[in-house]
């Protein structure tokens, strides 16, 4: 029961931080409705216990790809404007990919056999651990990589953007 309850809970914060941080007119504003959408996140993994990826999600997302955003905002010129309304348009075009993308989702969900994951978390980790640094089939070395030199590249872009104000 009390599960449920702590479910609805995390629920109900992501998705009224996700339309917070979707439709703040101010870029830090969003940033971190986009952090509290993350921790939540997280927090359903614990639920669930799914500790592996609950840790996951803090380090790399809550953690490091909001300390880009928040460097990256924080680094811009114009911190303290507020982001353009969209036109009515754009509005409706959003709305309606948004009712597209849920419906996929959904019956992607439904259609999909759900199968009893195995009690050893242990032999999971390990297993997790050993695709992770395989370079073989089924292996993540690749999009790992492609990962961190991505946030190398919005390093040294925060980087530029900086030196480039300063020396103005």
């Amino acid at each position: 029961m009390g599960a449920q309850i702590m479910f609805y809970i995390l629920a109900a914060v992501i998705v009224i931080f996700s339309f917070l941080a979707v439709t703040s007119r101010k870029v830090m504003r969003a940033t971190v409705y986009l952090l509290f959408v993350l921790l939540a996140t997280a927090g359903l993994y614990f639920t669930i216990d799914y500790n592996f990826m609950a840790g996951v999600q803090l380090i790399v997302y809550a953690g490091g790809i909001v300390a880009l955003i928040v460097f990256a905002v924080m680094l811009t010129e114009r911190i303290g404007d507020k982001i353009e309304s969209p036109s009515t348009m754009q509005m409706i075009m959003a709305a309606l990919i948004s009712v597209i993308g849920a419906g996929v989702t959904i019956s992607v969900l439904l259609g999909h056999d759900f199968k009893q994951a195995s009690q050893d978390v242990g032999q999971d980790v390990a297993k997790i651990g050993e695709n992770l640094l395989n370079y073989g089939n089924g292996g993540y070395v690749l999009p790992f990589e492609v990962v961190s030199i991505l946030l190398l590249a919005s390093m040294i872009a925060a980087i530029v953007v900086a030196k480039r104000k300063f020396e103005n």
